[in-house]
């Protein structure tokens, strides 16, 4: 049985993705430059708002976890793991890793693609800030 959940979020004109290990979205409006990993703000879920049966699914080691960024027409898809040390608890951002570090902002682990992987398609059209981008995730 899989279990899936949607996140929306929006654009906005900072966005850079150019990060090589992680993508974030936040719950924030505003973003600097320096945040070269966040490709969305103003999202509708972090973490902590996520479904507690999802989030537990998550937290199995070796679940596989499929996340799709939407922003029409445009779509990016990548694979993660769950982990059982994952904590999921933030309250305001999401972070998907390439990495096995964990905090309480990681959704998924060894994840095979970073903010530098989205196509730039995507990405410019995120630059605008009335963009809406949706993130599913999706655990098997």
């Amino acid at each position: 049985m899989s279990l899936e959940e949607e996140i929306i979020f929006q654009g906005h004109e900072n966005i850079l993705s150019l990060h090589p290990k992680t993508i974030e979205i936040t719950k924030d409006p505003h973003l600097t430059k320096k945040g070269d990993c966040i490709i969305g703000v103003s999202a509708n879920k972090a973490c902590d708002d996520l479904d507690i049966v999802l989030r537990e699914k998550l937290r199995t080691s070796g679940s596989v976890v499929k996340i799709g960024i939407i922003v029409e027409p445009y779509q990016f898809d990548m694979v993660g793991l769950g982990s059982d040390n994952l904590e999921i608890t933030h309250k305001h951002d999401i972070v998907l890793r390439k990495s096995n570090y964990v905090d309480a902002r990681t959704l998924i682990v060894s994840c095979d693609k970073s903010a530098i992987d989205i196509p730039r398609k995507l990405i410019n059209a995120l630059t605008n800030s009335e963009a809406i981008g949706l993130l599913r995730i999706k655990v098997e």
